[in-house]
């Protein structure tokens, strides 16, 4: 007994230790409360009515770390309901979160939700916009930078300082008024202009001669590619959408519509200011704006002729027909050796062909994949599956290949089992280049070349050392080859990043899934969640 009383003081010391360590070990929260307006903003000289966050044009940037928890909650003061979805933020466990009307019913005006979050196991650089209509043609977007844990090292030197760059076409048009358009079967035109941070030209970013910077370079436009160059200066690739790549240095490089992308850029000229150019790619005529690095002390303007330097893609040439690889140097929020995930030799278990079309369902505009114009269920894909709702969608509407069939309508979601390790080809026949984004994933790209994908493409792919991105774009009378683990449990919206192609149809959603109720697999209903559709008189979330 008497033992026992000498040992119980040392348990429950050490029990209050382990205790106080778990307490301290958990990771950070970090808060926002963002109130969604709208306001007159002038980005291209002429009023216009922008949607804005906390009265911010473009909205606030979050800086966070890797595996902090975000806590944001959305005031929807707009005349119409939205959402923001997290682009390239993977969501781990948690598709409730991503903000897209197949797994969250939108915000309705003059109420609130708050959005819960974890940025699991992630670095680099991202975006977040408004998902809903056409809200992101007018604003609600911007930066979401994941830093490394300071006990994680990066494969390149600290640079002296950071800048955050959103890239992105506009339209002098009314979002209202370019929805009304898609809806009367009217192809949106060429943009009016392009944007840098919300300016069309004049953003200015100081540093000092000799120091080196990081450039984080997003494309937050609705429909066209980019091209970026610096004045005078090379640009070092250090990351593309949260993965390291190789180091290479680049004169200009594309920058497809939902793509990011990191470069390290020193400040080895004279003291003076440079252009910062972006261009569109792919258009007729070529729209340009500016913005100027300009060296601390500089009272000399940038001149000269604005830099045309070579097209760089980052991972392939438009014309080429096999793969170029891009080593990977690090992968996601720690150092691997190079090739460490020996994707290339994990067994496909599915392969999945999505072919893009324009098309017309009657008789008006609409765009699909593999034959089925998708259209958003009034209740969320994700609660209908939740909660076992009949009649919203069904795993028969869209194929794993395209058709022959007249094109239709439907809530296209195409059902697979999680741990699948997944091939899927998109097919563009159309003479306008593509973009492909997929929440909560990354995948490799392993191909891509010219004309019709066959099976024998499969000898040309990198199956070596691929990089991981959650957005590929596929070029025209091409296709693009990606290998996936859906190793993530939730239903995710697999889309089109060219705005209004995706709201006209060209969308679908792969449900991941398996008969396991747990929450190593997946997370509860949050208990905040909005409910609407056939789910709205639901009165418990089990």
């Amino acid at each position: 007994m008497r033992q026992a009383a000498i040992f119980l003081p040392f348990f429950l010391g050490a029990l209050a230790c382990l205790s106080a360590l778990w307490v301290k070990a958990e990771d950070p929260y970090r808060y926002y409360t963002w109130t969604v307006t709208y306001g007159t903003i002038y980005p291209l000289g002429v009023p216009y009515k922008g949607i804005l966050i906390n009265g911010q044009f473009p909205g606030p940037t979050i800086e966070c770390v890797t595996n902090d928890n975000i806590i944001v909650d959305v005031i929807n003061n707009l005349d119409e309901p939205f959402l923001i979805t997290w682009n390239g933020i993977k969501q781990r466990k948690t598709s409730w979160q991503d903000g897209v009307l197949g797994t969250n019913c939108p915000i309705p005006p003059k109420s609130n939700w708050t959005y819960k979050f974890q940025t699991k196991d992630q670095i680099g650089t991202f975006t977040y916009f408004p998902s809903t209509k056409l809200h992101r043609a007018a604003g609600g977007f911007g930066g979401f930078n994941i830093a490394q844990r300071s006990v994680i090292s990066i494969p390149y030197p600290i640079p002296d300082g950071e800048f955050t760059l959103l890239v992105g076409d506009w339209y002098k048009s009314n979002h209202k008024v370019l929805r009304q358009k898609l809806d009367m079967g009217i192809a949106l035109p060429l943009p009016d202009g392009l944007l840098i941070n919300g300016i069309s030209n004049g953003s200015v970013f100081t540093g000092e001669q000799g120091k080196t910077y990081k450039f984080k370079v997003s494309n937050v436009g609705i429909e066209t590619s980019i091209n970026f160059r610096i004045q005078g200066h090379v640009m070092k690739l250090v990351e593309v959408e949260g993965a390291h790549t190789i180091q290479d240095t680049y004169e200009s490089l594309d920058i497809h519509v939902g793509q990011s992308v990191a470069v390290l850029v020193t400040l080895n000229g004279p003291i003076k200011d440079y252009f910062i150019v972006a261009s569109t790619r792919f258009t007729k005529p070529i729209l340009t704006t500016t913005a100027f690095l300009r060296y601390a002390g500089s009272n000399t303007q940038a001149s000269g002729t604005l830099p045309i330097g070579p097209t760089y893609h980052i991972h392939w040439s438009m014309k080429q027909a096999r793969t170029i690889r891009l080593n990977l140097t690090a992968n996601a929020a720690r150092p691997n050796p190079q090739g460490s995930f020996h994707y290339g030799t994990i067994k496909v278990v599915r392969t999945i062909v999505l072919a893009n079309s324009e098309t017309k369902i009657n008789k008006t505009l609409r765009y699909a994949v593999n034959g089925i114009s998708h259209v958003d269920p009034t209740t969320p894909l994700k609660l209908a599956d939740w909660f076992n709702i009949p009649g919203v969608f069904g795993f028969n509407t869209i194929k794993d290949r395209p058709s022959n069939g007249s094109p239709s309508f439907g809530a296209s979601v195409i059902g697979t089992t999680l741990h699948d390790f997944v091939e899927i080809v998109f097919q563009n026949n159309e003479k306008t280049i593509q973009s492909w984004h997929f929440d909560g994933y990354s995948f490799y790209i392993v191909g891509y070349g010219s004309d019709s994908w066959t099976a024998d493409m499969r000898r040309r792919y990198n199956l070596v050392d691929g990089i991981p991105r959650h957005t590929v774009q596929v070029y025209p009378k091409s296709w693009s080859a990606v290998l996936v683990s859906l190793d993530n449990k939730g239903m995710w919206n697999l889309r089109s990043a060219i705005w209004s192609r995706r709201y006209l149809g060209q969308q679908l959603y792969v449900r991941v899934w398996n008969d396991e109720h747990s929450l190593f697999t997946e997370n509860d209903i949050p208990l905040n969640a909005l409910r609407c559709g056939k789910a709205k008189h639901l009165k418990s979330f089990g």
